[in-house]
């Protein structure tokens, strides 16, 4: 069994800068793809970040050039560093990984921007 355990949620002003964390129970090598989805009420889970072996990391357009997703395959971790933030970044953000067709989620992080 799989498991991924989100930390690093907050409230952050606009402008500010917040980090998330993924720590994954089996080497983040096994995955086929590590990313970060983000959902706000009423509305459907939507692909942030993505990092897969052969293409390395892709982004939402709404997220170029302010979000950064990486991969520390040591601690086996997959990290969102979330810049310049918007208050349409407001969501609850989770990890996700596939590994032979199989999706794992996490339990999803609240991030807040707000003055």
């Amino acid at each position: 069994q799989v498991q991924l355990v989100e930390s690093g949620g907050g409230l952050v002003q606009p402008g500010g800068s917040l980090r998330l964390s993924c720590a994954a129970s089996r080497s983040i090598f096994s995955f086929t793809s590590t990313d970060w989805f983000r959902q706000t009420p009423g509305k459907e889970r939507e692909l942030v970040a993505q990092f897969t072996a052969p293409s390395g990391a892709n982004y939402a357009d709404s997220v170029k050039g302010r979000f950064t997703i990486s991969r520390d395959n040591t601690k086996n971790t997959v990290d969102l560093q979330m810049n310049s933030l918007q208050p349409e970044d407001t969501a609850v953000y989770y990890c996700h990984a596939q590994r032979f067709g199989i999706n794992y989620w996490g339990q999803g992080t609240q991030v807040t921007v707000s003055s």
